[in-house]
């Protein structure tokens, strides 16, 4: 289906490092990039480009870009966000989404990885011992960092700091001006390894889920369409709110499997209950 095919990786920011190996070696399909395409018009970490679509809807649009001002008709695009994580209590979390579209044959396939292996932060600092200690921390030099004059304020901003010298003479000319200053780390992924990482383990996902098919019309992309819960309490046997099956479902021919106990665990401890823990 994607043999030989070009497939143009949506990115002005060095993705296809890690997206194109993966692809070019399972599918056999020849990676290029688009020359004249923008993503940033779609929205920016630091606010430049106010953000509008959701991280599906704009890893969508990168892909419809794309395809037009290259004229291929298979397309990749990642979107990715920051913020705490949804599980994990004071844990900052890397929220990556990798759109794939066939537009030959009428495919779409989303796939996301949500991963605390981040370096994502944000602190209004104002002496250099503040400055050092928080870059050690966030992984610089070999992740870049951003400083400006505050959160939300595109004032005097500096981004891809990866010196030093750099790092600190910006600090302290924001620190002359204002008293204050806004480092931040550099979410873009060509200056964070770690970031770079977290797609290389999405494109993975998509990967796997493209070599899943579905059993009846062989159509790619046969994946978790939907779950059911109901995995039954040891203790009372009451149904609680852990995953009971996975269904399968097929976006070409509609055909759905359940697979049941997909974690392995036939049944629930009593802590997460609502009848024996209410």
């Amino acid at each position: 289906m994607f043999h030989q095919r070009k497939l143009v990786i949506a990115t002005k920011h060095k993705k296809e490092e890690v997206i194109a190996p993966l692809m070019e070696q399972n599918f056999g399909v020849n990676c290029c990039l688009p020359t004249d395409l923008d993503t940033d018009i779609l929205g920016t970490f630091t606010g430049e480009v106010e953000r509008k679509l959701t991280p599906l809807e704009a890893a969508k649009e990168k892909c419809i870009l794309a395809m037009k001002t290259t004229g291929c008709d298979l397309a990749i695009a990642s979107e990715g966000s920051f913020g705490p994580h949804p599980s994990l209590f004071f844990v900052p979390a890397d929220d990556e989404l990798l759109f794939f579209m066939d537009k030959k044959h009428n495919l779409s396939v989303f796939v996301r990885e949500i991963s605390s292996d981040t370096n994502f932060f944000g602190k209004e600092i104002r002496t250099e011992s503040e400055l050092i200690q928080l870059a050690e921390k966030a992984k610089f030099p070999s992740h870049a960092l951003i400083l400006r004059k505050s959160d939300n304020d595109n004032t005097d901003i500096i981004k891809g700091i990866t010196d030093w010298d750099l790092l600190k003479s910006s600090f302290h000319q924001l620190l002359h001006k204002y008293g204050k200053a806004h480092l931040e780390s550099d979410m873009r992924a060509m200056y964070n390894p770690t970031r770079m990482k977290v797609i290389e383990r999405v494109t993975q996902k998509l990967v796997d889920k493209l070599n899943s098919h579905c059993p009846k019309c062989n159509t790619p992309a046969f994946g978790i369409g939907d779950i059911k819960r109901g995995l039954p309490c040891n203790l009372c046997g009451m149904p609680t709110k852990s995953i009971l099956s996975h269904i399968y479902i097929c976006q070409k021919c509609n055909y759905t499997k359940e697979e049941i106990y997909p974690n392995g665990k036939f049944t629930e401890e009593p802590t997460f209950c609502d009848f024996c823990n209410p």
